[in-house]
């Protein structure tokens, strides 16, 4: 949901990649009038992090249950010598699970499954049930709880009644980068896959009980915050400093880690953080989503190894895109080049997955890209929501127990895999 904190004790493993080791600038610290520099960490190019957030929900009722305290203190320390991570977020009604850094999609994802298996442990005794998606179809901000925590407490004096309107999951993809040079450039550029993402990933069409005619709007609702949205377009990594440095000193943020686009880079990490995705409801949509941005990223690297320019978008056109993915999800009409031709989103993602199928396959994850055909077939979690809701007359209560039952009993990513073929 929100950024954790700047200390690296408690950080997840996925983002504990190998730092570039660097002497710190003694000018730089007692010179507030030069500009401060941002280092960009080393990791593997193309490896990959995941982390989903996920719902408490009570099992009778279906409504949100503030217990993260009570799930996270009874699995203690049960997985400091794993490779995943259980974390508490700003609201006391939600988990985050947290891979290791995956060479491959499917490493980053098993992570996960194990981590939830792991929540399992603590969350049926206490008759909780998980789930994930965009939004909570009919809970209401007021009945929520804050983490005490300082920097959560801190954001909600500052923003006020949007910040304590944040009921809102995702997912972040982390994508690790080579060269410093190049993250503005593949930032830019996936900016124009930005509706795309989203409409795959659609996953909130209710919001505190009403039906809000959007296929995502938590990606409106969460651009509220200082500093959430749409990435500022620049082009090198000098004018990203030049940016830190000047919402630092004006007191807009205290580091980079707030810095809450919906792509990002992550310098402490190395890596390019895709962040524009509705929490996804089943596992092997959560891989299918992460091997796009994968292939995504590693394809606009090599065009830049071989020097070749990245397509962008006008700002004007990725605002309007954003728009369009969240008001109509997958039956959405995009900009897809400078000219303002307009496409299906979904005949577009089709042409991009085949020819991006080759480098899925040097990626080892061809089997998950393969899911995004599943979900261009089948309807992203808004479509399935809605059409639950409409069975049962508007009964959300229903789509609750819906999307429970989807993120419990629907397929492993295994048997996902096994059920294609490959």
């Amino acid at each position: 949901m929100l950024d954790r904190g700047s200390s690296t004790t408690s950080d997840p493993p996925f983002l504990q990649m190998t730092r570039r080791a660097a002497k710190p600038d003694a000018a730089l610290a007692s010179c507030q009038t030069e500009r401060m520099t941002e280092a960009f960490a080393t990791s593997a190019r193309s490896t990959v992090g995941l982390e989903w957030e996920l719902m408490l929900a009570d099992g009778g009722t279906g409504d949100l249950v503030p217990r993260a305290p009570e799930v996270l203190e009874a699995l203690g320390d049960s997985s400091e010598l794993e490779r995943y991570t259980v974390t508490g977020e700003l609201l006391t009604n939600t988990v985050e699970v947290t891979s290791g850094v995956g060479d491959t999609v499917a490493a980053a994802v098993d992570d996960i499954a194990d981590a939830i298996a792991s929540v399992r442990t603590a969350s049926d005794p206490l008759g909780i049930e998980l789930l994930c998606a965009g939004s909570h179809p009919f809970a209401q901000w007021y009945d929520q709880q804050i983490t005490d925590k300082t920097r959560y407490h801190k954001l909600i004096e500052r923003t006020q009644w949007w910040g304590r309107n944040m009921m809102i999951w995702g997912i972040h993809v982390h994508v690790g980068v080579d060269d410093v040079n190049k993250v503005f450039p593949i930032i830019n550029a996936l900016a124009v896959y930005l509706p795309h993402l989203q409409a795959l990933s659609a996953s909130s069409p209710f919001w505190a009980g009403d039906r809000t005619g959007y296929a995502s709007n938590r990606s409106l609702v969460f651009q509220q915050l200082p500093t959430a949205g749409l990435p500022w377009p620049l082009q090198d990594w000098s004018e990203f400093e030049a940016y830190i440095d000047g919402m630092v000193r004006t007191g807009v943020i205290e580091d980079a880690s707030e810095v809450r686009w919906d792509i990002r880079p992550a310098p402490r990490w190395g890596t390019i953080e895709v962040r524009a995705c509705d929490g996804m409801s089943t596992l092997p949509e959560l891989a299918a989503v992460a091997s796009l941005v994968q292939v995504l990223v590693e394809h606009f690297s090599r065009e830049l190894d071989d020097g070749r320019p990245l397509t962008t978008l006008p700002p004007w056109f990725v605002r309007e895109n954003k728009w369009r993915a969240a008001r109509y999800g997958l039956d959405a009409r995009v900009i897809v080049d400078a000219e303002g031709t307009q496409r299906l989103v979904t005949e577009h993602l089709r042409e991009t997955i085949e020819g991006l199928r080759d480098t899925a396959v040097e990626l080892k994850c061809a089997r998950e890209f393969a899911g995004l055909e599943t979900i261009l077939t089948q309807g992203a979690s808004s479509t399935r929501q809605t059409l639950v809701a409409d069975a049962a007359d508007g009964d959300l209560r229903e789509v609750v127990a819906h999307l429970i039952r989807e993120f419990r009993a629907g397929p492993t990513l295994r048997d996902h895999l096994a059920s294609l073929g490959h």
